[in-house]
């Protein structure tokens, strides 16, 4: 990000990775502090000039573009709370990564970034570990509750192709996930649309409705589990699935799941509170929901990717133990 005096007329040079942006939205980033809409009264006023001329909100940037900024006064950066002095720098595990494009391994618990009541997530943790990093930003997101792939730009012409990718269906991406009760089809194909809502509690929640986006998963069983140890708690059937995404909507697995009488172990917002006190009698103390493949092409290179996170030792201990107990 370029230095930009508050005092002196301004022009800085676009580099590569800052081309493609809006105008106005560059200089939102750039100009911290300043409101949205005094960017665009100057802009509209002329005193923003690209390569020597007028320009618009809307006009997009291109590498080597000269931008005239005038004297702008930026809010004065606050000295940071206690809360942002306390954000612990955090090596995560690393499944993938060059000068692209970081692929790690999320561990169940944390969130991908601050804000709804958390102070801080991966994002904030992987910029503070570190600091030399010119460009780290989230490509998706995954519930704080769920492990597993999580893909972070190096670069912003990565996040483009990233996110043109995403649009496009694209990269595939399977989870691993335990529900309670039973799901009769080896492969089941659910297509129903989710739409979003606000719960009582001010949390966000989704739920199957007409009025939803469409939604698709694919669902194909690894493993039935019923009768002993789950006899003496009091559950029948548990169900190991495979679930690839056709669509990426808000809480999709978790939703669609619970529309097949089939929630996800240790899902506290649409699972079954009775199974999930009894199963951690068991020792599941989460939700058992698990990113573990991750099928793309690199978006610099196009090379073929093809991505493994294993489960988590404590998901893995309950299907061994289950599996024991047949």
């Amino acid at each position: 990000m370029p230095t930009i005096s508050k005092d002196l007329v301004n022009h800085i040079r676009i580099s590569d990775e800052e081309a493609g942006q809006r105008l106005d939205n560059f200089l939102i980033k750039t100009l911290k502090g300043v409101p949205k809409s005094h960017i665009h009264r100057i802009i509209r006023a002329g005193e923003v000039r690209l390569n020597k001329k007028r320009c618009k909100p809307t006009d997009r940037i291109v590498s080597g573009d000269i931008l005239r900024i005038p004297p702008v006064r930026i809010a004065e950066k606050q000295r940071p709370s206690e809360k942002q002095q306390s954000i612990p720098a955090r090596v995560f595990d690393i499944v993938y990564e060059d000068d692209a494009l970081l692929v790690i391994n999320k561990p169940s618990g944390v969130a991908v970034h601050g804000g709804s009541g958390v102070s801080f997530g991966v994002i904030e943790q992987l910029r503070r570990a570190r600091p030399e990093a010119r460009y780290l930003e989230l490509v998706h997101r995954l519930d704080k509750d769920t492990s597993g792939l999580l893909m972070v730009a190096k670069k912003r012409s990565a996040l483009v192709k990233l996110h043109e990718a995403i649009r496009n269906d694209h990269p595939k991406k399977v989870y691993l996930a335990l529900g309670v009760g039973e799901i009769k089809d080896n492969i089941r194909h659910i297509k129903l649309p989710l739409f979003k809502y606000t719960g009582a509690q001010g949390e966000k929640m989704v739920r199957v409705s007409d009025e939803g986006q469409t939604a698709h998963t694919i669902f194909k069983v690894l493993k039935r589990f019923s009768g002993g140890v789950l006899y003496q708690i009091g559950l029948s059937h548990l169900t190991l699935v495979e679930a690839t995404l056709k669509t990426g909507r808000t809480h999709q697995i978790r939703v669609h799941m619970q529309s097949q009488h089939c929630p996800i172990a240790g899902d506290e917002r649409y699972g079954d509170y009775q199974a999930n006190k009894r199963l951690q009698k068991l020792g599941l103390k989460r939700m058992f929901l698990h990113a573990s493949e991750l099928h793309l092409q690199h978006p610099l290179t196009g090379e073929p990717l093809h991505l493994k996170a294993d489960l988590p030792q404590e998901l893995e201990s309950l299907i061994v133990m289950l599996s024991h107990q047949q």
